[in-house]
């Protein structure tokens, strides 16, 4: 949602704001049903088989698989383009599995019969009247210290370790909560959510929830909750400074000193689920702070918290690396300096460090130079979706509430929405000089011109509805 552009980062957080409102209160089930392939995708599905079979037969006849390799790659953008959710080979390695059993200082989650239905209880009025209540729910973490002003007012005592594989695995954490969530309540939890930066740089969600819950039982998920990260250990820094693994073509990064090949990804791995004593490297959990509310359909209160969901869509969590105040800026300086090794994802070149070559490792790497998104400044660790949304929440995808909104504004200036064939035109860069492209000065006072032209007529339509209003007004009163 984070946008350099203001224009754009308005229109993107009004269409959140949209797909939020429309799916907060459904009174229907939403029906998703896959749209049926249309030629263009079979055409693209056909054509990767093809090739499949081409470099299968190209590999066992000992031929180069170079050319093959590379369009199968494109193919696959294409198809994902062309509206394939996922992966087109689906899962390609084996999925590491570890014993499910709850931890000792987890409580029990109290678990109900699941339900085919994602809309929460009903409650009837003296009047007759229906009432669908829904919940606006706010999660944090723990404290890692005493903060004032969103500085740590010890920044020696502050845990800026822990804080920082916090954010790196907020997500993580996300996912759990809404696993146990729909396993307390018993039907399919729709939910909208957003995840800002608090004032300490720590990431917290606000989530709009479908359905409500007792708070008790809400507080007893949240207090349940937990995320294990089963990754190697990273308590013995082994390489670091000038002396760094060193990489040969065919084996991999070896230890500079002895020549040893450093385990891979997989191997470490491997020793992790053979010690039978081993721990996570972290354990996630939210803070003690819960906030909980109760909210009905068409109330200023929804109308407010939707709102305050898309407050900070289009900050950057990373703001207070440019803020005035010195002691917030040195904070986010030392919480950047403890990601700046952290392993971020099991490709992370921070793995060297540690002595563990990473998924899939390649030439150049070293540690501390990770181009992962978690280590930027403008993220500070959290490298999740800032906007989090079920499936199941509006029955629409983003580029169909993108096509209403399309749809309405065109309808308001007169002018026929006709659809458009996604595939009639071929794109491709224009170079410098190009006799068909305008002066970029020329192109921006086109564009102005076509806005202000379009802001007038909207403007027309709005106070030709607003006399409409008033004469209906006053008709009503004589």
């Amino acid at each position: 949602m984070e946008s350099k552009c203001p224009p754009c980062a308005k229109r993107n957080r009004q269409l959140r704001r949209a797909q939020c409102r429309e799916g907060w209160h459904l009174d229907h089930e939403p029906v998703n049903l896959p749209d049926n392939a249309d030629e263009y995708q079979r055409h693209l599905v056909e054509l990767r088989a093809d090739v499949q079979a081409w470099r299968d037969e190209t590999e066992k006849a000992g031929g180069d698989t170079t050319d093959l390799d590379a369009a199968i790659v494109e193919l696959n953008e294409e198809i994902n383009a062309a509206g394939m959710r996922g992966n087109v080979l689906g899962r390609t390695s084996g999925k590491r599995s570890r014993s499910t059993k709850r931890r000792q200082d987890a409580p029990d989650l109290p678990k109900r019969q699941m339900t085919k239905t994602t809309l929460g209880r009903t409650f009837t009025g003296s009047d007759g009247k229906v009432y669908r209540p829904s919940m606006f729910v706010t999660l944090t973490l723990p404290s890692y210290g005493r903060v004032g002003e969103g500085a740590p007012l010890n920044p020696d005592a502050y845990d800026y370790g822990r804080a920082a594989r916090d954010a790196l695995h907020f997500s993580k954490l996300i996912d759990r909560f809404v696993q146990n969530l729909r396993r307390v309540a018993g039907y399919d939890v729709q939910y909208f959510a957003s995840v800002e930066p608090q004032k300490r740089l720590a990431p917290h969600l606000h989530m709009a929830i479908r359905g409500t819950l007792p708070r008790a039982e809400l507080r007893q998920i949240i207090a349940a909750t937990y995320h294990q990260v089963w990754w190697p250990s990273t308590d013995t820094v082994r390489f670091e400074g000038d002396r760094l693994p060193v990489r040969e073509d065919g084996a991999g990064y070896l230890d500079p000193a002895t020549g040893e090949v450093l385990p891979t990804w997989e191997q470490a791995l491997d020793a992790l689920d053979a010690d039978e004593d081993a721990e996570p490297l972290h354990v996630l959990r939210f803070g003690d702070q819960m906030d909980v509310k109760g909210v009905l359909a068409g109330t200023p209160d929804a109308d407010q918290l939707i709102g305050y969901l898309s407050k900070y869509l289009t900050k950057s969590l990373g703001d207070a690396l440019g803020t005035d105040d010195p002691r917030r800026k040195a904070h986010a300086e030392r919480l950047l300096e403890a990601l700046r090794f952290e392993p971020c994802a099991p490709t992370c070149p921070n793995w060297l460090r540690y002595g563990v070559q990473p998924k899939g490792a390649k030439a150049g790497m070293a540690p501390g130079r990770c181009k992962g998104k978690a280590h930027k400044p403008d993220h500070l660790g959290y490298a999740g979706r800032r906007v989090l949304v079920s499936r199941k929440w509006s029955n629409k995808t983003l580029t169909e509430h993108k096509q209403d909104r399309r749809t309405w504004v065109l309808e308001a200036l007169g002018v026929e929405d006709e659809p458009v064939d996604p595939h009639r035109y071929l794109w491709r860069p224009v170079k410098p000089g190009d006799s068909d492209l305008a002066p970029i000065g020329v192109r921006l006072l086109r564009s102005v011109h076509e806005r202000q032209r379009w802001r007038n007529h909207m403007n027309q339509l709005q106070a030709l509805g607003d006399g409409q209003d008033l004469s209906a007004t006053e008709g009503r009163a004589a």
